[in-house]
């Protein structure tokens, strides 16, 4: 799943932010409280001094802060209690279907890709995610790598349909465009960059035998290094797999790829190369669970 095509460069790609932050705060009632002391209001009693900003913002702060913690406690977070008829079942939530399940990702690996997969749609869309990260990286610019992982996550029969293809379409001239070598490195003091990072995934079909996972992503890509004419930039894109059960685990049988989802351009700054090959090099990947 190299994101070489949206580059217009060609290539088998089945693969290849703006933070919101909510919080509620409950109504409060607020009294108001004479002291001794200090200037009389009529009544015998000193009037208050009246609050400054700061000191607002700090007892708002102080509030919200509790709401928090009294919710985490009633969650279960806090020690002590079973929780009795006030605990609640994840089914009686109401979550949606968008919502995390809460299960742990996988432990094992095939080499360095997430295998074991739970036989369910669970597993199904886990599997999926984790699969489209590996083909969205920069192994598949190199042609040991790539049989490697198309041979661990496609069927033996794609897997064989597949390789040809694929060989071909990651060329010579196809990686001399990327500006990478025959052997997909890139130029020495640059940093090739390839990543799937998904932001969901979703059931289209499933059986036990067979099923059709559609995961949303964004990927980055380009040539980060002082003399690079095509920097690292970003695409989204929604990349539908098609999974069948075979062996023990979830295995691709066949994937196609569309653009989109996309949403509007931030106005956050480019960082400069420099900085995004610094990030790539010190920030790690995830294995993904639904």
């Amino acid at each position: 799943m190299s994101q070489g095509d949206e580059r217009g460069y060609g290539g088998n790609d089945p693969g290849g932010r703006t933070d919101d932050a909510y919080s509620t705060l409950g109504g409060t009632r607020q009294t108001r409280t004479r002291l001794p002391g200090g200037g009389d209001d009529g009544d015998g009693y000193g009037r208050r001094p009246a609050r400054n900003s700061r000191s607002l913002i700090m007892a708002v702060g102080v509030v919200v802060l509790l709401i928090a913690a009294i919710a985490f406690a009633n969650q279960g977070g806090g020690g002590g209690g079973s929780g009795g008829d006030n605990e609640k079942k994840p089914e009686a939530a109401g979550a949606g279907p968008t919502a995390a399940t809460g299960t742990k990702p996988v432990q094992g690996k095939n080499g360095t890709i997430a295998a074991g997969f739970a036989h369910d749609e669970q597993g199904a869309q886990s599997a999926a995610a984790n699969y489209a990260v590996a083909l969205g990286s920069v192994d598949m610019f190199n042609k040991d790598s790539r049989h490697a992982i198309v041979n661990t996550i496609y069927t033996p029969k794609a897997a064989s349909e597949l390789t040809g293809p694929q060989d071909s379409a990651y060329s010579t001239d196809f990686l001399s465009k990327m500006g990478l070598d025959a052997e997909g490195k890139a130029p020495q003091g640059s940093t090739f960059i390839s990543r799937t990072i998904p932001v969901g995934t979703k059931v289209v079909a499933y059986s036990p035998a067979a099923t059709t996972v559609e995961v949303w992503y964004t990927g980055l890509i380009g040539m980060s290094g002082p003399e690079s004419t095509d920097p690292v930039s970003t695409s989204w894109k929604t990349w539908t797999a098609e999974l069948a059960w075979v062996d023990g685990d979830w295995k691709i049988t066949s994937d196609t790829q569309k653009d989109g989802p996309a949403p509007v351009p931030g106005d956050v700054a480019a960082s400069t190369s420099d900085e995004i090959s610094r990030a790539v090099e010190e920030y790690g990947g995830f294995t993904y669970a639904r």
